[in-house]
């Protein structure tokens, strides 16, 4: 339904009704907004200007903070929410407890003045005013904060307790019998015309027993706001947290006692606000902040100052004359509990504010289960999942290295907050975080969720880019098997196999010339045995290719050594270890490595001497193989040799670096140049 007017055709009589409602209510709202506002300020002034034997005791009260703000408050509440019941009693107490301080004010000019029957009703107005403010202000306004909303029906008791004992306790004040002249703290007794003289006997035991009550129910109201935190989601208790607090100081001044009237008057102005905040939600976020470091610093004064009074007054008994030890005694183990205590403070706040989000560790744990229980691909969403809902924020994109992978939950944004993962010094991708969402937490929770969370995230990236590697590298030996075995059979059937069929019909042709031209049948025997050195020496090669055969005649040392011996720079090898009992796998590896950097050696790095080094360790063994020459070029491209010397460690689980050799190698010094060195690291089963 539309409340708006003039060519709306779809504006019927009800609409009409409800614009001029609301703008006659507006009206009247604003009018007692400024009344009271008016009759506080007013009030206060007349109080501030009686003569000092007649001033006002206390001096100040909460109905002096209530009646500035409450009023106020009220109006742009009601203004927002019409059918806030809370609005409503804000400007109902608000204008009570203008009343008592306009009233009290009066009273006791009056009474200065000399004219004490207008005093004594004048002062029955007030204890009127004291009665409406307070049951709004102690009782019903933390029961029904924030939700406009009794916790249960289970709290209504303490709601109807509460507004009676202060009810019954105004109508005691207004039947108020004379007090005696000797407890009196004004120069003359302000006579009560409705007082009822009988109750003098019972009248002090009664004003404790009701000022107990309404403490104790203002104490549960307060407490129902606790109740509300405990079983709330974490947007609901960052809503309630702003009551709370307001309610929570307001309270404890309250039983403090008169002495502290003073804040007593300053905080009851903050109520409202702090009840504003939390009906219309605005930047709930902020009273994370205000609470954690209120908490964290009320926490570390009081244990601190306990500890530090506690620990100097014992140095002080056992050292007595020895100040300084006291002090420094205090000041030491002061400096023992502050940051542990500070740790469990923050983390405490942290549970009150956000529940089941406020540990980081509850979501390290999450992230961990993930981990441990998802395969790589898969984990990479869920811990995505995870965090996404951990930090409560829109999206959360994790990019993983280079080749595009990613994977996204929620929307991150065109503006995210970029998160770099690294593991053990190695960058591994990156991870978007977009910025708060229905439910934020302050900056610096969000900031130890996150650094929380992002070694797990970092993990997950790199067990991914290992498992696409591990992929990449199956497919290489799957694509190179399959080469192999294609070349295999192009050389059997075109090379061998066809060799053998034209061996057979030379020997089919010789035999049947051997009676009729033996000299012809010579010819082509010769011939047939020129072509099987040929087929065997094919067959060499075949065999050669699969394994050398001097690996099975040499060994891994005895072979490498005939390769060094081959023409070119001088070549040392040097075996450290056992090398006759490795794996055939790891042994091919080494040879092939060794191979191909041996004739880089001689083909590009116009060295004059080089060294080769087989190291056996109980796990790994390394070969290394070193020069004098040129060294790499500035801007150098990996070749095929360099790329077949990786793949063959990478195959076995390995690594192969190329890098300047340095000038020294492990104790034989190979030359002045600047050389080049292959190092590949092959683990041993």
């Amino acid at each position: 339904m539309k409340a708006g007017g003039g060519g709306d055709p779809g504006a019927g009589p009800m609409d009409a009704r409800w614009v001029v409602w609301a703008r006659r209510v507006s009206a009247v709202l604003a009018v007692l907004a400024v009344l009271s506002v008016s009759l506080t300020v007013a009030g206060t002034a007349i109080q501030l200007s009686v003569p000092e034997e007649w001033a006002p005791w206390p001096p100040t009260a909460p109905d002096h903070g209530a009646g500035l703000t409450f009023p106020l408050i009220g109006a742009f509440l009601i203004a927002h929410r019409p059918r806030l019941r809370l609005a409503w009693l804000m400007c109902a107490g608000g204008l009570g407890c203008a009343v008592n301080v306009m009233a009290t004010g009066l009273q006791f000019a009056q009474a200065s003045t000399g004219d004490l029957e207008s005093a004594g009703w004048l002062r029955i107005l007030a204890v009127v005013g004291w009665t409406a403010g307070g049951c709004t202000l102690g009782i019903l306004m933390p029961l029904l904060s924030p939700d406009d909303h009794l916790p249960s029906r289970r709290w209504l008791p303490v709601a109807i307790g509460g507004v009676a004992a202060t009810v019954i306790d105004g109508v005691r004040n207004i039947v108020r019998p004379t007090p005696p002249a000797s407890t009196y703290r004004w120069p003359e007794v302000i006579p009560n015309p409705l007082a009822i003289e009988a109750l003098a006997p019972y009248h002090t035991v009664l004003t404790g027993s009701l000022a107990l009550l309404i403490n104790a129910c203002m104490v549960l109201a307060v407490l129902s706001l606790l109740v509300r935190l405990r079983h709330a989601d974490s947007t609901a208790r960052r809503q309630i947290a702003w009551p709370l607090s307001a309610f929570v100081i307001y309270a404890a001044f309250v039983l403090l006692g008169e002495d502290y009237w003073l804040p007593v008057t300053i905080w009851a102005g903050v109520i409202p606000v702090a009840i504003a905040f939390a009906v219309l939600r605005y930047r709930l976020y902020g009273i994370d902040t205000v609470i954690g470091r209120t908490v964290i610093a009320t926490g570390l004064i009081a244990a601190v100052g306990a500890v530090y009074l506690g620990t100097g007054t014992l140095a002080g008994l056992l050292a007595a004359g020895y100040d300084q030890v006291a002090g420094l005694a205090a000041a030491l183990a002061t400096g023992v509990f502050f940051q542990p205590l500070r740790t469990r403070l923050r983390r405490l706040t942290d549970v009150m504010l956000y529940g089941e989000h406020g540990r980081p560790e509850e979501l390290a744990r999450r992230l961990a289960r993930e981990a441990g229980e998802t395969e790589p691909v898969n984990a990479l969403a869920a811990v995505a999942a995870v965090v996404h809902d951990g930090l409560g924020v829109t999206g959360v994109l994790v990019e993983v290295g280079t080749a595009g992978l990613r994977v996204e939950m929620g929307a991150a944004g065109p503006d995210p907050r970029v998160v770099p993962l690294v593991w053990h010094g190695e960058p591994v991708g990156r991870m978007l975080v977009g910025p708060p969402g229905p439910r934020p937490f302050s900056t610096a929770h969000t900031e130890r969720l996150i650094a929380a969370a992002t070694p797990y995230v970092a993990d997950v990236a790199h067990a991914v880019l290992m498992a696409a590697d591990l992929q990449r590298s199956r497919e290489r030996i799957l694509s190179a098997r399959e080469e192999e075995r294609r070349r295999l059979r192009r050389d059997l059937h075109d090379g061998l196999g066809q060799a053998l069929a034209n061996m057979s019909m030379s020997l089919n042709m010789a035999r049947l010339r051997l009676r009729e031209a033996p000299t012809s049948a010579d010819r082509m025997l010769r011939d047939l045995r020129g072509g099987m050195d040929s087929v065997s020496k094919e067959v060499r090669e075949l065999v050669y290719g699969l394994r050398p055969p001097s690996l099975d005649d040499l060994g891994l040392a005895g072979a490498v050594g005939a390769l060094a011996a081959e023409p070119g720079p001088p070549v040392e090898v040097e075996v450290e270890g056992e090398t006759g009992d490795l794996p055939a796998a790891v042994e091919v590896a080494a040879y092939r490595i060794a191979q191909e950097a041996l004739t880089n050696v001689r083909r590009h790095a116009e060295a004059t001497r080089a060294t080769v080094t087989l190291a056996r360790s109980e796990h790994v063994l390394v070969v290394r193989v070193r020069d004098d020459g040129k060294g790499l070029p500035g801007h150098r491209r990996s070749g095929v040799g360099f790329a077949s010397m990786r793949e063959r460690a990478a195959e076995l689980g390995g690594t192969c670096v190329i890098t300047p050799a340095p000038a020294t190698g492990t104790g034989t010094d190979i030359g002045t140049g600047p050389g080049t060195q292959v190092e590949a690291a092959l683990p041993l089963p």
